[in-house]
């Protein structure tokens, strides 16, 4: 198997690209069993703490948050159903898949009408293992693929599952990296599923190399990076940490982002939050993109943006949850995701900070008329519109906007102009003593 390269994800050398340094932790996640407690999850942290320095919290079973309660912790060792003729028919050995997650423990023969009912499978999808869970609702089950069972004879099986429940505790992590100021930058993503590489094996290691590219650059903001199981999770962090969430302006949460689809972004539920605008502005540049207003039905941005909180958090992905074949499937497997739309999600995503962190209010010194910009060398020092990133129309529009009233959001808004230009035409005016930052 590729292996991560120690020099760091985020600044692979020459000869690896980015996008399969991620590819690469994402396939070294993919065959560990997570759920949303137990030692998968813990096994998954440990991995991503060889690349991002994680604090690690345990939350115990029984533990109260908000309406929800922290179960028991989870694991599972084996499971399998043995046929009539003594042959395996289905085996967890196989596929992490093929236990209904949160399995109750389970020994015993039956006859194939008893133990029918206890296997799921897609008859549409014949070829393919479901995934399944009971997280809160106790009982015990396998997934296979339909044609694998379909014809399975009449007699009695073996069904052993040995699994445990106990007291113990539900892991996270999270990762912090410190800006200029306390205001901070939430980026979320589950890690409570077992082998599912877009859903979301992509998100925890684009993640990791998001984080990893922050840590040697000097931001105005802070950037929270957690890893928690999906819903219970989220809920966790968010009870252990209610009195700073009014210290979050912006926040991601991160799924399926390696497959070949076109980019989508979910809106916070505020709707026009600074980073519905940014993302706004980055996928609007992209063909086939697509800006779907919130709704309560999806990831944890659901937990953050409840209205107990409605912090300003949307959700970024390529193909939309539940909307491809390969959805909570074993096809979804890493064949499926690919290093360089794992890449071009990495590059959308840091576009969007660029933003958050280049974004400010303009004032133009000499707003009475247009200010001669040759006389200053300003054309000139476009060089082609190369050396600066700036355009001719990016000068232009960025004096007549600053009035003090328009960010450089706002300018890229109403000029359709890349915020790129814009910000590198405010720079330069700026240098030549035509802006001021606004009071």
């Amino acid at each position: 198997m590729e292996q991560v390269n120690p020099g760091g994800l985020g600044s692979p050398p020459a000869s690896v690209s980015l996008g399969h340094e991620i590819y690469a932790l994402a396939e070294r996640l993919f065959p560990i069993c997570r759920s949303i407690t137990g030692d998968g999850v813990r096994q998954t942290l440990d991995v991503l703490s060889g690349h991002i320095d994680l604090e690690l919290h345990e939350v115990p079973t029984g533990t109260q948050v908000f309406d929800w309660t922290i179960p028991k912790e989870w694991n599972i060792r084996s499971a399998s159903i043995t046929g009539p003729d003594g042959q395996t028919v289905v085996d967890f050995a196989d596929s992490n898949l093929h236990i209904v997650n949160y399995s109750l423990p389970f020994k015993g023969i039956l006859p194939l009408e008893e133990l029918r009912p206890h296997i799921h499978t897609l008859p549409e999808q014949p070829k393919v293992i479901p995934y399944r869970t009971s997280y809160y609702t106790p009982t015990w089950g396998f997934c296979a693929a339909h044609d694998r069972v379909a014809n399975m004879p009449d007699g009695l099986y073996r069904v052993e599952i040995d699994a445990e429940f106990k007291d113990g505790s539900l892991a996270y992590g999270e990762y912090l990296h410190r800006g200029q100021t306390e205001r901070e930058f939430l980026l979320s993503a589950h890690i409570c599923h077992p082998s599912l590489a877009n859903d979301n094996c992509s998100g925890l290691a684009l993640l990791a190399a998001l984080a990893r590219s922050l840590k040697a650059r000097e931001t105005r903001y802070s950037y929270r990076f957690l890893f928690a199981p999906g819903t219970i999770g989220a809920l966790a962090w968010l009870s252990r940490n209610e009195d700073r969430t009014c210290l979050i302006d912006h926040g991601l949460v991160l799924s399926c982002v390696g497959d070949a689809g076109s980019p989508a972004y979910k809106r916070s539920r505020r709707g026009d939050a600074l980073v519905d605008r940014a993302m706004a502005h980055v996928l609007g540049r992209l063909a086939g993109a697509k800006m779907l207003d919130f709704s309560p039905y999806g990831y944890d941005e659901r937990q953050y943006c409840s209205p107990g909180f409605d912090l300003p958090v949307g959700m970024f992905q390529r193909s939309v949850h539940g909307t491809f074949p390969e959805y909570h499937t074993s096809a979804d497997n890493l064949d499926f995701i690919r290093p360089e739309h794992l890449e071009d999600s990495f590059r959308i995503l840091t576009d969007v900070i660029d933003i958050i962190e280049e974004d400010w209010t303009p004032l133009n010194l000499l707003p009475k008329g247009e200010p001669q910009l040759g006389k200053r060398g300003l054309y000139a020092a476009l060089g082609g519109q190369k050396s600066s990133g700036a355009t001719s129309m990016s000068l232009l529009w960025v004096l007549n906007l600053a009035d003090g009233q328009h960010s450089l959001l706002s300018m890229a808004e109403r000029s359709n102009l890349p915020f790129k230009e814009l910000a590198a035409a405010a720079r330069l005016l700026s240098e030549h003593g035509l802006l001021a930052a606004a009071s």
